[in-house]
């Protein structure tokens, strides 16, 4: 099984193996992005980065604040934005082509979750 899609409401996650140049996809309900593979692998782990800072800000919050963070690497940068509990995730390529992304709140937590088991099979 070398190509997958995962996907849920509001997000689109997807690896294909075979693929020659862009092996990766992320998207929402009515857009997608290809990526390469490093630009795949530096979501997932950037994603992971970003989800574990705003879980250590949000000890030192109070209830009703919010919370913005970004973290980024020579190919794509990332933002959450919102409720630590509750964030949206905005994506721009920062390399080659030029593109941008967001999930809603909603989305993200399933988007996170899929990001740590893409490419287990």
């Amino acid at each position: 099984m070398a190509r997958q899609v995962k996907s849920g409401s509001g997000w689109r996650l997807g690896w294909d193996a075979d693929a020659s140049e862009f092996r990766g996809l992320v998207g929402g309900d009515d857009w997608a992005i290809e990526l390469t593979e490093a630009e795949l692998n530096d979501f997932c782990r950037l994603a992971a980065k970003l989800a574990e800072a705003v879980s250590r800000i949000a000890e030192e919050l109070m209830d009703e604040e919010k919370v913005s963070c970004e973290v980024e690497s020579d190919l794509l940068w990332l933002e959450a934005e919102g409720y630590p509990q509750a964030f949206s995730l905005r994506l721009m390529l920062l390399s080659g082509r030029r593109a941008e992304g967001y999930w809603s709140e909603q989305a993200v937590p399933a988007l996170l979750q899929a990001t740590q088991v893409l490419k287990v099979f």
